[in-house]
């Protein structure tokens, strides 16, 4: 199997995604900028926050001391390196700060792009 992370630094394509599903970076495109001294730099372009507006909502969650974004995300998502979509449901760039004040509530939503259901 082709390593597609070779294939980009040689400036070669690959119909492989460089990111996996589940990753934020999943379908963001990459760049190249050639420098000073010829050589091609790869580089992924800027991913904008979606609006968490979008974002259909599951159920919210109050923050109690000590809790973490992960452990919070294993619980409602089933997977604690889905802390990121916490974070974009609740327009934070840093994903401490969703815990760092006790009684927060933090909006628990489906992922962007999938309908959620009126009136359930």
């Amino acid at each position: 199997m082709t390593d597609p992370l070779q294939l980009m630094l040689q400036g070669r394509t690959f119909s492989t995604p460089l990111f996996p599903a589940t990753s934020r970076y999943y379908g963001v495109e990459t760049a190249t900028l050639t420098a000073p001294d010829g050589r091609t730099i790869i580089y992924l372009k800027r991913r904008f926050l979606p609006q968490p507006e979008n974002f259909a909502l599951l159920q919210e969650h109050v923050v109690t001391e000590g809790e973490r974004l992960d452990n919070i995300t294993a619980h409602y998502l089933g997977d604690p390196e889905q802390f990121w979509q916490v974070c974009d449901a609740n327009r934070a760039m840093r994903p401490d700060e969703l815990t760092e004040t006790i009684g927060r509530r933090l909006r628990i939503t489906l992922p962007q792009g999938i309908p959620g259901v009126s009136d359930a």
